[in-house]
């Protein structure tokens, strides 16, 4: 997934920190980040601390790094079967 050049994630803004009169979007201005991006990340990780964010983006990423090698092996093995199949 393509990141923002702007948003550099938790370590630019968090959203529990800055609940002051405006509802927590303190950092939006600091952070450049728009209202939809605030919101979203927010329903994601607002509860989370930093480091719990980023451990759930490193299980993500080995996660999909997984997936990318189950989806290579079942093709492999698919093809091999094909090969096995056509010789009998």
């Amino acid at each position: 997934m393509k990141r923002s050049k702007v948003y550099g994630g938790e370590d630019r803004f968090h959203p529990a920190a800055g609940r002051g009169r405006d509802g927590g979007r303190g950092g939006l201005q600091q952070g450049r980040i728009s209202d939809a991006t605030f919101y979203n990340w927010k329903k994601r990780y607002g509860d989370l601390t930093p480091s719990e964010v980023k451990r759930i983006r490193q299980l993500e990423n080995e996660n999909n790094r997984l997936k990318k090698i189950v989806a290579d092996l079942t093709l492999d093995k698919t093809m091999l079967q094909d090969v096995v199949r056509r010789k009998l």
